[in-house]
């Protein structure tokens, strides 16, 4: 889901740390049964339950208001009314926002089921009846239809989850309840605009609780930035057209930076010795500066000549690494999130017939709790070592800082949090 326009919210450690576009795709990897896509008409919303009583400050008044300021920004009558008098305040909606789960997920679980055989076998089956307008999207933006199939696989399982929320009032909710409010009043404003330009009714605009619209689960606000008519009927439908779907988010990754003709990135070996305290988002050389340092290609193949690369080790010095370039951030952009991008990029690779990940992965090791997360954070600070706001999130100034103190006690920097390290760190 494309992260722009963001508010800030936190995702777990081992996906990364998300600047909120999209609070939430409408499906994660999905569990249970799959169906077909539909591509015409779009997917018949779920009416939602009876909600309970908005909070006394009034959901109602506050709707007024925000009718003004949309009609002062130039929203037609006719879609006020429409969009506006049936909006509900949904708790859940604010029950899910608030939520910050305890336990943190694997970046190897996470791609065990995002890069499953039944989802790649899926995708294969599903991109070859969308095959030409794929194709399309491809010629015209430069991303290859295989990214394009993994993004649509990842965001809705190929069209089979886009939600069942209706935007509008996922987005009323979430302005009204205040923690996010400017943020959510803005593609509120945006989801209204849609509606006025006609591309969607109220009735079909639906998505998932946090506002992310369509089988690619763009934000209103990326939506209105990005979407694209790619069939020619006067709409931009992500819902129910299969070549909007794909020029729309063929669009939004060329605009995010994406090179064509580039991979996403590769797995690498790392030669002994190698200082892992370089796999860092700062340092970034030429594959060709990389391979003269004793990288190679987990395949034996000579490396593609990636510009601007990173070194990645999602789980640390024991797990696999890849040399990511420039297309890895454009997928970044999509949804900041490092186990996502990874999805992406090695579903795309799976679909178009090439090999998952070829190192093994360190699944012996537990993943730390939220509270470790805080915990550990809190230790490195009183060491010295600067983590910055213990919020139990390893973001980049956590991960910074604890390489800093693993280089002090002589252990390899890779900057990724564990039990044991955790236990370090308390020790007298």
């Amino acid at each position: 889901m494309p992260w722009l326009a963001a508010a800030p919210a936190a995702r777990r450690w081992a996906a990364g740390l998300a600047a909120l576009a999209l609070a939430a795709c409408a499906s994660q990897p999905p569990q249970g049964p799959q169906q077909q896509p539909q591509a015409q008409p779009a997917p018949t919303p779920v009416p939602p339950a009876p909600q309970a009583a908005a909070p006394a400050n009034g959901f109602a008044a506050w709707l007024a208001a925000f009718r003004a300021e949309a009609r002062a920004a130039g929203i037609g009558e006719a879609t006020l009314a429409a969009a506006l008098d049936p909006a509900q305040y949904l708790p859940r909606v604010v029950e899910l926002d608030r939520a910050q789960p305890e336990f943190t997920r694997a970046v190897w679980d996470y791609l065990d089921t995002a890069v499953s055989d039944a989802r790649v076998a899926r995708g294969q089956e599903q991109l070859a009846r969308v095959r030409p307008e794929a194709d399309a999207a491809a010629a015209r933006y430069g991303v290859p239809a295989e990214v394009l199939g993994a993004v649509w696989g990842m965001e809705s399982n190929y069209g089979a989850n886009v939600g069942d929320t209706p935007t509008v009032d996922a987005l009323a909710t979430l302005a009204f309840d205040g923690r996010r409010a400017d943020w959510a009043r803005r593609e509120l404003l945006a989801a209204l605009r849609i509606i006025d330009n006609r591309d969607i009714d109220r009735a079909h605009m639906i998505g998932s609780w946090a506002g992310a619209m369509g089988q690619t689960q763009f934000m209103p606000s990326t939506f209105l930035g990005h979407a694209v008519d790619a069939d020619g009927d006067g709409r931009r439908d992500i819902w129910g057209s299969m070549a909007d779907v794909m020029a729309s988010t063929a669009s939004f990754l060329a605009r995010s930076g994406w090179q064509a003709g580039q991979p996403w990135g590769v797995e690498v070996r790392l030669p002994p010795g190698f200082d892992v305290a370089r796999a860092d988002a700062g340092v970034r050389q030429d594959a060709a500066a990389w391979a003269a340092e004793g990288v190679q290609s987990a395949s034996g193949a000579a490396l593609p000549p990636l510009p601007d690369a990173q070194l990645l080790l999602p789980a640390g010095a024991r797990g696999p690494a890849f040399l990511a370039g420039p297309n890895f951030r454009a997928l970044l952009r999509y949804n900041n999130s490092t186990s996502y991008a990874l999805g992406v990029g090695l579903l795309a690779q799976r679909l178009a017939g090439g090999e998952g990940v070829q190192a093994a992965w360190p699944r012996d090791l537990v993943p730390l709790t939220r509270s470790q997360v805080r915990t550990l954070q809190q230790a490195l600070k009183a060491r010295g070592f600067d983590p910055g706001e213990p919020d139990g999130v390893a973001g980049a100034a956590t991960r910074r800082a604890l390489r800093d103190w693993q280089r002090s006690a002589g252990l390899p920097a890779d900057g990724f949090p564990t039990a044991d390290l955790l236990q370090r760190l308390q020790q007298p």
